[in-house]
């Protein structure tokens, strides 16, 4: 029978710093999921790269995600958390040194898929990697913490790479980001010390472990949750530019509001943590961001061009609508750790929310669009995602009964 999470020690070498180490390479793996967008204009000159060829170079990540979260997550679990993210920094740092030097755009893709897999490596085992290591007490701030790591990565790469890409160009971008993946290899090896199950051979098959994830529940309502929410908060957040530009912001400002409106999701995401640690119950955090969502989205989106909220209002709901539903991500972190079968099978359970999280948003934005191009503005669009919203507040009382306790 396997162990529960709740039964298992904690390391003696445990702590805050060591796994502070894993979020920032998180957020290491997450700036080559980024890169790219920035310097597609560049790649395009310079590879003579198609705008299809640029979209999937951009969307192979979340393909990666879609197909391979759950594989790669028994494959992280049977690794061990530790050995599994520096086998994915150092695969990261392989393919963008070698994604520096492609001679055209097929070759850059093929790494741009090495790529995809290096970054599951790193980010599916960081949430089990990080229950380990902190004390109980801590373990929802540190998860709210980790729940920003793609924003912050966005945020970072959307400041920093065209600055990169205008003074020193693309390559020399791909090839200090390979660099700066290669140093986090070697603090993460020299900061965070190896599990015991890491130096054992693990006692439960990889395949057995997917079974295990796949039979309980717990992980079911998590992902589908998770999925709930991703697809909804990209496709708002996708199509702010379209709903802003209709009310003459000029296009120079759309960026900025657009970044604005990601970046305060990190605040819902630490804010999760913080209010956790407080003792505010997870269910209430995820009904709360869930609801919050919901109104803001049908406030967003109501009525066209000539009727609804003004602009400025639009816009403050989808600030509202972001910042608010950061509660959730953070929150589904922590649940995810205390819904695994077992301490064996944090990795694959983590994968298995990955694949539904890059189902939502794969299927949020066009869902959103079609009924967009349907009615012939956006009118109606805000109830597509007020929808995901409802279904959410659906399954939260069952995903509440599936909690493991937490470790004393």
């Amino acid at each position: 029978m396997s162990t529960p999470p709740a039964a298992q020690p904690q390391p003696a070498t445990a702590g805050t710093r060591p796994a502070l180490v894993v979020i920032a390479a998180g957020v290491c793996a997450a700036l080559h999921v980024g890169k790219l967008a920035p310097a597609i204009p560049a790649l395009r000159a310079a590879l003579d790269m198609t705008l299809v060829q640029a979209a999937f170079a951009l969307s192979l990540v979340q393909l990666a995600g879609l197909t391979l979260g759950l594989l790669f997550g028994g494959v992280a679990d049977a690794l061990g958390g530790r050995r599994s993210m520096v086998v994915g920094l150092l695969l990261l740092a392989l393919a963008s040194a070698l994604g520096g030097a492609a001679p055209d755009a097929a070759s850059l893709m093929a790494m741009r898929g090495l790529e995809g897999l290096g970054f599951l490596m790193v980010a599916l085992p960081a949430p089990g990697l990080v229950r380990r290591l902190v004390a109980p007490a801590k373990l929802s701030l540190m998860m709210g913490v980790w729940g920003s790591y793609m924003p912050l990565a966005t945020a970072l790469v959307l400041l920093l790479g065209p600055l990169v890409l205008v003074s020193l160009g693309w390559r020399i971008w791909w090839w200090l980001l390979a660099g700066l993946t290669l140093l986090m290899a070697a603090l993460l090896l020299r900061a965070v010390p190896a599990a015991p199950a890491e130096r054992a051979s693990p006692a439960t098959p990889g395949l057995a472990r997917i079974r295990l994830t796949l039979a309980a529940p717990g992980p079911w309502l998590v992902a589908v949750c998770f999925a709930l929410y991703s697809g909804q908060w990209l496709a708002v957040i996708g199509f702010l530019p379209a709903i802003v530009s209709q009310a003459g912001v000029p296009a120079v400002a759309l960026g900025a509001m657009t970044a604005l409106a990601a970046a305060v999701n990190m605040l819902g995401n630490l804010a999760a943590g913080r209010l956790q640690q407080r003792g505010v119950p997870p269910r209430r955090l995820l009904l709360t961001g869930f609801a919050v969502m919901g109104a803001a989205a049908l406030a967003a989106f109501h009525g066209d061009a000539g009727a609804g909220l003004p602009p400025l209002a639009r816009y403050a709901a989808v600030l509202l609508f972001s910042g608010v539903g950061g509660l959730i991500p953070a929150t589904l972190f922590t649940l995810a750790v205390r819904v695994a079968p077992s301490e064996g099978t944090l990795a694959s359970t983590v994968g298995w929310v990955q694949q539904w999280s890059s189902l939502g948003q794969m299927l949020g934005p066009p869902a959103v669009a079609w009924v967009a191009s349907r009615a012939g503005s956006w009118q109606y669009t805000g109830w597509v995602t007020a929808t995901c919203s409802l279904a959410g507040l659906a399954l939260v009382p069952g995903l509440m009964r599936q909690l493991r306790p937490l470790p004393r």
